[in-house]
């Protein structure tokens, strides 16, 4: 049950956003790197120093955190230490990544030789990080709502990276160690595209820029294309969609975890995902950008009626029809149910939450194939239709 609690918050953070503030430094100076999507995060080129400005995802108007990423050895590093900001002596050499999805992007990045311990190691389905570990070179730093806080000062890190949550409460004793801390808030971002364009603030930590841009290029691209392909109308026209859609089927997300059903809301990315792949969704009116908790009457009601199903499972056996009605016979009321039109990712076995961070242009992928099969895209990379057998 741990082992799926834990997945489950991996998986709220996918499904979570907020609104924008557009931040500058106070002085005013520097050029802003425009941000296509991104739209809570400011980087602002200074003499000197790059300035770094994170909005709090749940206190409109208030910053989460300042940054200033500073060249290695630099004179400002030394001399800025007391001004309120975190300063970061970049590029990184000895980091901690507590997360599945940061790891992989700097392993793309080809920055894996400057990660030197990783939390959650069990969940993490990227080979090369266990590799480096029986091989002595990353440690193993334990779970990572309680680190192994030993390892951690052994290794004697320049920076920790990892997600904050609401009423959190801080960071507990990670924050004493005196090493930067750097906030992953990427997950917060409305957008599938927004999220992934934060690899830009991760490629000037590891001194990847070039690498970090060309890589959200392809992504942008691919995603666009994708959505191109549908003939989909933009925001504010009205026209048909491509005549070989043949209609816009209707998706529901997700399962009972206990008694509650965790739906994502209107604003999320999840929710704009599904719009983008050329599919309806229940609670596309909502205006929350987190996910709702409902009940499952409430999910039959809105949504009973969802042609695709689609849900994440944490099995150590491939899911089934019979399986699923034996969590719960309700879901036999749910049309995609009865029509067995029920697709899962198993997240033990496939690198889902590695990868679809910062390549929402697979998922979206996905998406497109599971909504539309007529158009012939091939299967899934993640998913897998759920077998007929009872």
């Amino acid at each position: 049950m741990k082992n799926k609690a834990v997945y489950i918050v991996v998986l709220l953070c996918l499904l979570c956003s907020c609104r924008h503030l557009n931040q500058v430094p106070a002085d005013g100076q520097g050029d802003t790197l425009r941000m296509k999507y991104a739209e809570h995060i400011t980087i602002v080129r200074c003499e000197g120093y790059t300035k770094v400005v994170m909005q709090n995802p749940w206190k409109a108007g208030e910053v989460l955190h300042t940054y200033e990423l500073v060249p290695r050895g630099s004179e400002r590093a030394a001399r800025e230490r007391e001004s309120g900001t975190t300063v970061v002596s970049v590029p990184l050499r000895r980091s901690v990544v507590f997360n599945t999805a940061h790891a992989w992007l700097i392993g793309t990045l080809g920055a894996a030789e400057q990660v030197a311990g990783v939390a959650d190691l069990r969940f993490m389905q990227l080979p090369w990080v266990h590799q480096l570990v029986r091989a002595g070179r990353i440690a193993d730093c334990g779970d990572s709502m309680s680190p192994d806080m030993e390892k951690i000062i052994d290794l004697d890190a320049d920076a920790i990276l990892l997600s904050p949550f609401e009423n959190s409460g801080g960071y507990g004793r990670i924050e004493k160690l005196g090493v930067p801390l750097i906030a992953c808030a990427d997950y917060m971002e409305t957008s599938a595209l927004g999220r992934a364009e934060w690899m830009k603030f991760y490629g000037l930590l590891y001194g990847k820029e070039q690498e970090a841009d060309s890589l959200f290029h392809v992504v942008d691209s691919a995603y666009q294309e994708l959505k191109a392909s549908l003939h989909l109308p933009h925001e504010g026209e009205r026209h048909e969609v491509s005549p070989a859609l043949k209609g816009v089927p209707k998706m529901i997300t997700e399962k009972l975890t206990g008694s509650t059903w965790y739906v994502p809301g209107g604003k999320s990315s999840v929710g704009r995902l599904i719009a983008d792949a050329g599919g309806r969704y229940a609670w596309a009116d909502d205006g929350h950008s987190g996910s709702l908790a409902l009940s499952f009457e409430a999910v039959l009601d809105k949504s009973g009626d969802a042609d695709v199903w689609i849900f994440n499972d944490f099995g150590e056996r491939p899911m089934t029809y019979g399986r699923l009605a034996a969590e719960y016979r309700g879901y036999g009321q749910l049309k995609a149910f009865r029509n067995h039109n029920v697709w899962y990712v198993n997240s033990l076995r496939v690198p889902y939450f590695e990868e679809v961070s910062f390549r929402p242009d697979w998922l979206l992928r996905d998406y497109i194939c599971m909504l539309h099969p007529q158009l012939g895209l091939g299967e899934p990379r993640y998913y897998v239709k759920m077998k007929d057998e009872r």
